[in-house]
């Protein structure tokens, strides 16, 4: 008899399922806080782009690297919206931003290499490095420094294995943003090695009271550095699965390579869809942001009243606060506040070491959800507080 047990990979049998896969089958009347997907609809002139490009034939195979249209004006954008200069030929459009990071990791990392993580992080990561062959070094990233990468704490982690640094701007789980000196502390370390540098900018144009800033911007930092980004956040496109890769040529190729053979190349109708949300839906963006920014000013209230301490995000749409104070695990927590108190969210350890102690929030939900979910938290954390002071 078949054994499918025995011819499963190691590197995959050691990998734990995602967290985020429970809240797609919730029991009826729990309300989901946990999925980081933008709640509003592609915008209309991106869609209709898309419709378009199947009526008018558009449905073969396009160039693997992208259509050049694309990789044209995602030059300009770059240039125009962040400083960046890449050329389209420095530009590969990818399935989603996560098969931008897969190939990265296939195409320059493997046994003995080590990756640096600064954690809690996305938790995509550190799956995607271990089954590349890598060996992840986390560094934790503290609540009493603002979750921001110490330079010292990088510097102790660099051996003269580690391969690559992976940073985050703005942050997944914590919303936090990098500023300008953090980005040339960890610039002033990594200068005099070789390590390089993956950024992931998927929340680059979700910043709210300063403009984004990145690594890129240090000397220096170019020629070392591969960004990752996409459409996802910014114009609502996730099912598209629609990404992007840039970096200087020699970086470039090999993760293109990878990805090539991966996949061929990304959806044409995407990539038109998404050419015309550059061209054609900038406002559509803006109104976006302004929401977010809303909603975010709105949650912080909330958990200031009900007691969560939470380090204020710059960006993205998470927040982080801690539950150490209620002498709960983050599992218990939100084991107990989706059981109890009807509402999901994920429990900090989801996103690496030093995750414990904390709980994931997207506010990528309608103020009418944001406010019945943050009720149920308040009645929830009352609750717990009862109990305590019976106790």
């Amino acid at each position: 008899m078949f054994d499918c047990s025995k011819v499963q990979s190691s590197r995959q049998t050691a990998i734990q399922p995602l967290a985020i896969e429970e809240f797609f089958n919730l029991a009826p009347g729990v309300i989901s806080l946990g999925i980081g997907e933008p709640d509003f609809h592609t915008p209309r002139k991106a869609g209709e782009a898309g419709v378009a490009a199947i009526t008018h034939g558009k449905t073969s195979y396009p160039p693997s690297e992208g259509i050049p249209q694309l990789r044209q004006e995602m030059s300009h954008y770059l240039r125009d919206k962040f400083g960046y200069s890449y050329a389209p030929q420095e530009i590969c459009i990818t399935v989603g931003g996560s098969l931008a990071l897969d190939s990265v990791m296939r195409a320059f990392v493997e046994p003995g290499d080590e990756v640096i993580l600064p954690t809690p992080a996305f938790s995509c990561y550190d799956p995607a490095i271990r089954m590349a062959g890598g060996t992840v070094v986390p560094v934790v990233k503290r609540a009493e420094d603002g979750f921001r990468l110490r330079p010292e704490a990088l510097a102790a982690a660099i051996t003269p294995q580690t391969k690559m640094l992976v940073l985050t701007s703005p942050d997944n789980p914590t919303g936090v943003t990098l500023s300008p000196a953090d980005f040339a502390a960890i610039a002033d370390v990594l200068r005099d090695t070789n390590v390089m540098v993956v950024t992931d900018e998927i929340y680059a144009e979700l910043c709210y009271h300063d403009r984004h800033h990145s690594i890129l911007e240090q000397p220096d930092m170019r020629e070392r550095t591969l960004l990752i980004s996409g459409f996802s956040k910014m114009y609502a496109m996730t099912g598209w699965r629609i990404g992007y890769m840039c970096a200087p040529r020699e970086l470039l190729a090999p993760a293109a390579k990878m990805h090539s053979i991966a996949v061929m190349c990304a959806s044409g109708i995407a990539q038109y869809a998404a050419l015309a949300g550059l061209r054609q839906c900038s406002d559509d963006v803006e109104r976006m942001v302004a929401e977010y920014d809303r909603r975010l000013h709105y949650v912080m209230q909330r958990l200031e009243e009900i007691g969560l301490p939470c380090v204020r995000p710059g960006g993205a749409f998470y927040v982080f606060p801690s539950i150490r104070h209620t002498g709960l695990s983050s599992a218990e927590f939100c084991a107990r506040l989706r059981d109890e108190g009807r509402v999901a969210v994920i429990p900090g350890p989801a996103f690496g070491e030093g995750g414990e102690g904390f709980i994931r929030i997207s506010y990528a939900y309608s103020m009418d959800t944001l406010k019945e979910a943050f009720d149920r938290i308040a009645a929830f954390c009352a609750k717990l507080r009862e109990q305590c002071i019976a106790v």
